[in-house]
């Protein structure tokens, strides 16, 4: 490889890191060619996007990208590396877990998911089961129109007559 091609890459790289709010580094050693490929395959049709990178490249990568800080994931840049770029926080944790049920690899060298950093295969328990923004936003909905569906019902018990209604609310204050 080139010079030339080398700084393309390295471009490349820090492009879609910069652009990126979800990515994992992950190890892939051992994975033969037909696990490499189920494992391509399974990134595909989870929307992940999976890319292996020389540490060097990815280094220098990180450090060309400007108002994100990489430095702990740095320490964890050996061996062979995947980069795996998401939508969602726990879409490639999921994934993970899903593959390793048939194979011992991929397994997690760290993650960056919203500014917040997380090193080891021991946080993918933890990563998997974070919520998207969508889903948090309807927890919230959901819990906001709690108190309001009670109080309906409450209403809607008494008749609809001022003395249900008196009834009900010194029911809900005692």
């Amino acid at each position: 490889m080139t010079r030339q091609e080398k700084d393309a890459l390295i471009s490349d790289l820090a492009d879609r890191l910069s652009k990126s709010e979800v990515f994992y580094l992950t190890d892939i050693s051992s994975l033969n060619a037909e696990n490499s490929g189920k494992l391509r395959r399974l990134c595909f049709q989870k929307d992940v996007q999976l890319k292996v990178v020389k540490n060097s490249l990815l280094s220098k990568a990180m450090d060309r990208v400007d108002g994100k800080d990489f430095s702990e994931l740095k320490d964890v840049l050996k061996g062979n590396t995947g980069l795996m770029i998401a939508e969602t926080g726990s879409g490639p944790a999921k994934l993970i877990k899903e593959f390793r049920k048939k194979s011992n690899r991929p397994i997690l060298k760290g993650a960056y998911i919203e500014e917040s950093i997380y090193v080891g295969d021991d946080s993918l328990e933890m990563l998997a089961s974070l919520k998207s923004k969508d889903e948090l936003i309807g927890d919230i909905i959901l819990l906001l129109q709690s108190p309001a569906k009670n109080v309906i019902s409450g209403l809607s018990s008494g008749g609809g007559k001022l003395a249900g209604i008196l009834k009900t609310l010194e029911e809900r204050a005692a």
